[in-house]
């Protein structure tokens, strides 16, 4: 495993970190990836309070193996469910027990977004916090994960003598968020900044098109696309550690396995011309900039938001058949509880929500009509008639698709 140094404290991260926001369902299957990866070198381990049983199953692992103090445990304060000062303890106390330790080594603010944000906290006597848990050894160091503007991330950098940082970046979000300006900008302060979202949920890894998957096995067949998107990322020296959301032990053994082959400036001139090639490619198919992190769910009128945009990238990146497959399973159309675009009232719930800042009514308009058009609608309404579900709205309730 390589590792990239921490200036702040000496720690020595590894540069592959494990995200644990997606879990396998399997218990057991969990805990197997959990402890190969901690055999083979990762030691820095990312959750949140928002990650729904993440907390929870991380440290009742760690517990169980014994070996708590061979990782990093870094999580996240809610910063959406903050209102008063009494919760910063209240949400505090809950991660502790969850994970089954007695102190957090990288603390996040979760998802900050901007200075304001960040001066609301401090009225409420966040500065003062911070202070008093890591004078009590319970918080070791103190950051933020980050989903604003390039220029509100610069200043927050400087609002605050935060130890460390976690962006979003990828090769196709270079200009995006914090982006190259801002890896850079906190590097400089010596800060470790800690990569999230390097292949943008998985949308690199296995939503690419196939011109795209090409084009990658044109230049390196020995490397699928994951890995190209995480070699991008470790050619540069300023990622300290990169994260991945493996949920599979394949990708577990695949990604450690590629993590000792690719030091900074790793990338040859000729790979970057077909990272190039590549993006111009996903630039022209990718449509909607959804990453499927769920913060925007649970929708209030049960819209599956993440379903129906994977959906509809996915008719432009794999073809239509492919596209309207996923539609289907995603939107269970056929269903009395379907949960398709037509569903939504325009509330308005998602988007305060959304870390990528999308339009996400607008979005979910614009997938309704081209994912549902007039023969499929009439498709619909002749299936719910024959399965006996073809009943009047005035009758059942039912709010059939537009």
């Amino acid at each position: 495993m390589q590792y990239r140094l921490d200036k702040k404290t000496g720690n020595k991260l590894s540069v592959l970190g494990f995200g644990c926001m997606r879990f396998p369902r399997s218990a057991a299957v969990t805990e197997a990836m959990i402890m190969s990866a901690i055999e083979k070198g990762v030691n820095y381990f990312d959750t949140a309070y928002i990650y729904s049983g993440s907390e929870e199953t991380l440290g009742t692992i760690l517990e169980k193996n014994k070996v708590r103090d061979k990782v990093f445990i870094a999580t996240k304060l809610p910063l959406i469910s903050v209102k008063t000062a009494a919760d910063f303890d209240r949400f505090f106390n809950q991660h502790l027990h969850r994970l089954r330790t007695g102190t957090i080594d990288y603390y996040l603010m979760h998802m900050l977004t901007n200075e304001d944000q960040w001066r609301t906290l401090c009225s409420l006597g966040i500065e003062d916090w911070i202070a008093e848990k890591k004078k009590a050894g319970q918080i070791r160091q103190i950051g933020f994960s980050f989903h604003g503007s390039q220029s509100e991330f610069l200043k927050l950098l400087d609002d605050y003598p935060w130890e460390f940082c976690q962006i979003q970046y990828n090769y196709s979000d270079e200009n995006f968020q914090a982006g190259t300006a801002g890896l850079k900008k906190a590097a400089e302060k010596g800060m470790p900044v800690i990569i999230m979202e390097p292949l943008l949920g998985g949308k690199l890894a296995t939503g690419l098109p196939g011109e795209a998957v090409e084009l990658f096995k044109k230049a390196n067949p020995a490397l699928s696309p994951a890995l190209w998107g995480l070699k991008w990322v470790w050619d540069h020296e300023e990622a300290t550690v990169t994260l991945s959301g493996m949920s599979d032990p394949k990708q577990v053994e695949e990604n450690i396995g590629f993590a000792d082959a690719c030091p900074p400036n790793c990338i040859t001139e000729a790979e970057r011309e077909t990272f190039r090639k590549v993006l111009e490619v996903f630039n022209k198919s990718y449509k909607i900039h959804c990453t499927g992190c769920n913060y925007c769910m649970p929708c209030p009128r049960g819209v599956n938001i993440p379903g129906c945009f994977a959906a509809y990238n996915t008719r432009y990146t794999l073809g239509v058949v492919s596209g309207m497959q996923q539609y289907i399973t995603s939107t269970t159309p056929t269903s009395e509880r379907h949960a398709s675009p037509s569903l939504c009232v325009k509330c308005g719930a998602c988007e305060k929500h959304c870390p990528q800042h999308l339009p996400i009514i607008s979005n979910l308009e614009i997938v309704r009509k081209k994912m549902e058009p007039l023969l499929f609608r009439i498709v619909i309404t002749a299936v719910r008639a024959f399965l006996g579900r073809g009943k009047t709205r005035k009758k059942t309730g039912v709010i059939l698709p537009r």
